[in-house]
Order: structure tokens, then sequence, then C-alpha cells
């Protein structure tokens, strides 16, 4: 199976990030399985990535921390979209958009 370079994909993991707690609050693990869900296990984020993110966009405003104890009695720590993050998460939409324009003129299927 092929799978997305983590180079490729390096610009939108905080996009697929942002696009996740849109639904609401979640914690690293939760996260990082439903990005491979989604992918269809096209793309693993590695945990140090994940963590660097949310520690970016924590530091820009774009998420807010905080901590929950789970039923099993683990404290966790939740992320959630602030405004910023929202308003962020659109520019990076938009984004793709002309990304996908500019990035498909220079695409040809070699046979």
């Amino acid at each position: 199976m092929t799978s997305i370079s983590s180079d490729v994909i390096r610009g939108y993991n905080d996009t697929m990030i942002l696009y996740l707690l849109l639904d609401g609050p979640s914690y690293g693990y939760e996260i990082s399985k439903k990005i491979r869900e989604i992918s269809e296990e096209k793309y693993v984020i590695k945990e140090t990535t994940l963590y660097s993110a949310f520690t970016r966009m924590e530091k820009n405003g774009y998420i807010q921390s905080f901590y929950q104890t789970a039923e099993n009695g683990k404290r966790r720590t939740y992320y959630q979209i602030t405004q910023e993050g929202i308003t962020y998460y659109q520019q990076k939409y938009n984004e793709w958009d002309l990304t996908q324009e500019v990035v498909q003129h220079f695409m040809k299927k070699i046979l």
C-alpha cells in the first residue's frame, strides 16, 4: 500500500487536527487514531509530530488545552479549538483550494 510522505503532508497536519477539533474537544491518541482511520491508513501521524503541532498551535492561540479525568481514572490532556483556530482553519481551507489548482498544472500521468 502506498502511504503519504510526511514531507508532503507536513504543512497540513495543523489543518487536519483543527478539522477534527471542530467536532469538539479531543485528546492526542484519539486524534491520531481518527487521522489514521479517515486517511484509510495512508497517513499515520507520528506522536512527536502530533505533540509538536499541539504545542505550536496552543502558542499561536489556535487551540487550548485542559485536563480531564477519564472513566479509568487516568488524567488526560484534551485540546479544543479557539475562535482564532477556526479562522486559521478557514484560511488553510481556502489555501488548499488554490494549492490544488496550482499543483494540478504540474501533474501529468506517465503511461
